[in-house]
């Protein structure tokens, strides 16, 4: 036999949830409040200046103590150790890679001079 109050009740008889009863319910579920501090009083708050408020969020120039920092440091590293921590640090890829530096072309000069090419020219063409 089935325990009693557990079984079906006869369609006729059972009660119907209506909004309002099913809301309840609902409330009913998720608990009264939890003790605590009650935000909407201003007991214990503390009365913020506006001007000190309005200077906290001013922007501040640290141009100053960054000088001051930047130039504290005057050691400076040999060139062949920055360069190979660079090249450490520099990835595979032909992206990553510094360009190669061209070899600068000297102008095509001559090695001769004007006094060369007249002696060249009585020379070769028999003129004074």
């Amino acid at each position: 036999l089935p325990a009693a109050g557990q079984g079906k009740a006869l369609p006729g008889l059972q009660r119907e949830r209506d909004g309002r009863r099913a809301a309840g319910a609902a409330r009913q579920r998720k608990g009264a409040p939890q003790p605590g501090r009650n935000k909407a009083t201003v007991k214990g708050r503390v009365v913020k200046s506006a001007i000190e408020e309005y200077r906290k969020k001013q922007p501040v120039n640290h141009l100053a103590a960054n000088l001051k920092y930047m130039l504290k440091g005057r050691i400076v590293a040999n060139k062949d150790i920055t360069e190979q921590v660079l090249a450490q640090n520099r990835g595979r890829k032909s992206k990553d890679q510094p360009p190669k530096k061209a070899v600068k072309k000297k102008p095509e000069g001559t090695v001769f001079t004007e006094e060369d090419f007249r002696k060249f020219e009585r020379e070769y063409f028999g003129r004074p």
